[in-house]
């Protein structure tokens, strides 16, 4: 077996791996690259492999960095299927058409300000076509996607949907299992159930995003969210959260529905400004056999958890833009969840020199994103190619994550420490690699690999 790592390897996003097996090439993971405009949008167009040359494609989860070139994938000669859980092909109809929507509007935008020129990736005629590829199964189903090879798929615990991805196979007439992890998911978060942990691979590909650092404690998180709106409504001020359109932005409402029937916060309007997150919303209101114990109980007690009694999920663009006017306290969720495009953009540029106001980041900020310049709290950031002064105050909320943390990556990854087992490491930038690297070499894990973007490993 030979496993390539053309994503996602040394950094955090545009996760493509690449596993030839029994003579078939099965892509794991479709994803964009995220950050600078110029090299992101080298990497997205050109396919460092011949698309047509794939077999078969297993999409782990829906999130942009997992899923975002699948339309390209399919234009440039892909005429496999995409395999993967019914509630990921739901939010990648939206997800992948509100993509070509937003890189529409920014070549646009480009060419108005008589900038340099930014064509789209593909347009909703490519989404609409990968669509059409797409072959759902549930978790723990088994399922041939190649001949003599097998694959199941196991709930992550990352997103609604998010699944590992569990390939049988064998070799030299032994059977042997290699394990994807995805992104892995958080024990004890409300609204999914945990991460499901392998028992018997034999070869292990693991992300390791917090691999080098530990999240803040759950038990805390909602009375530290409590504390921060109750602090900048006193001051007069807003809440402005950039926030994932999927699964962090109805963990922050859940959240907040939870504070609300507690009496723990005052009464203040909430505006979800992002139609994505409103439609993916409803997408979460079809699958509610994901929720876990928790989630189900509050839904028999307080009726939906994504409805307070003063919010507002804004669709249009007439009713984003009113919001500007807004001057009483209100809190504002908006997409995208790095602040690199879409409407946050707008209400960053309003609010950010207020110091009444607040900026709560809720999840991971890439090197070099806007949401990462945010979190160093840069006395001066550009936003739409204007610099302005950053006043308000900025909270970080690490308990939010929708990854496992340091201990419970080293805790998936130390059921892989026999002899002939061995771990792989991706999805991570340096420093959370080698230190993911040394925990699991604590623990006896013996054959650990940091895989490098393009880097081939035969197994």
């Amino acid at each position: 077996m030979k496993i390539t790592s053309y994503g996602a390897a040394g950094e955090v996003t545009g996760s493509k791996h690449l596993l030839e097996v029994n003579g078939a090439r099965i892509l794991l993971d479709c994803g964009m690259f995220q950050g600078r405009r110029r090299e992101a949008d080298e990497k997205n167009r050109n396919f460092p492999f011949d698309p047509a040359s794939v077999d078969a494609m297993v999409l782990s989860h829906a999130h942009i960095d997992h899923s975002g070139v699948l339309p390209m994938l399919h234009r440039k000669g892909y005429k496999g299927r995409v395999y993967t859980t019914p509630a990921t092909r739901d939010l990648c109809s939206v997800m992948l058409l509100d993509s070509a929507n937003i890189q529409k509007r920014d070549a646009e935008w480009l060419a108005k300000k008589k900038q340099s020129y930014v064509s789209p990736l593909y347009d909703e005629t490519d989404v609409y076509a990968v669509m059409k590829r797409f072959a759902c199964f549930s978790y723990e189903d088994r399922f041939e996607i190649a001949p003599d090879v097998f694959v199941t798929l196991y709930d992550a615990g990352h997103v609604l949907g998010s699944a590992m991805v569990a390939v049988d196979y064998k070799e030299n007439g032994s059977e042997r299992r290699f394990v994807f992890s995805g992104d892995i998911g958080r024990y004890n978060m409300p609204l999914l159930e945990d991460p499901w942990e392998p028992e018997d691979a034999d070869i292990i590909m693991m992300e390791s995003t917090y691999g080098d650092r530990e999240h803040d404690p759950i038990e805390t998180l909602e009375a530290e969210l409590a504390e921060v709106v109750r602090r900048t409504f006193r001051r007069g001020g807003k809440v402005i959260i950039p926030s994932f359109a999927l699964e962090r932005a109805q963990e922050v409402v859940f959240a907040l529905k939870r504070l609300e029937l507690a009496g723990a916060i005052p009464a203040m309007p909430v505006y979800v400004d992002s139609p994505l997150t409103a439609n993916i919303t409803e997408i979460f209101r079809y699958h509610t056999d994901s929720f876990d114990a928790e989630t189900q109980q509050v839904r028999d007690t307080g009726g939906d958890p994504f409805e307070l009694d003063h919010i507002e999920y804004v669709r249009n663009t007439d009713d984003s833009m009113r919001l500007n006017s807004i001057t009483d306290p209100c809190i504002i969720i908006s997409a995208s969840g790095m602040c690199e495009f879409g409407r946050i953009l707008h209400h960053l540029r309003n609010n950010c020199e207020d110091e009444r106001n607040t900026i709560a980041i809720v999840g991971f900020m890439a090197k070099n994103t806007l949401g990462r310049r945010i979190v160093e709290r840069q006395p001066e950031i550009k936003i739409f190619g204007v610099k302005r002064p950053l006043k308000a105050e900025v909270v970080k909320f690490n308990g939010f994550s929708a990854h496992a943390g340091r201990d419970e990556l080293i805790r998936f990854g130390e059921r892989c420490k026999g002899a002939n087992q061995r771990v792989l490491l991706v999805h991570g930038e340096d420093t959370s690699l080698e230190a993911l690297r040394a925990g699991l070499a604590e623990r006896d894990v013996r054959n650990i690999t940091v895989m490098d973007e393009k880097f081939t490993l035969e197994v």
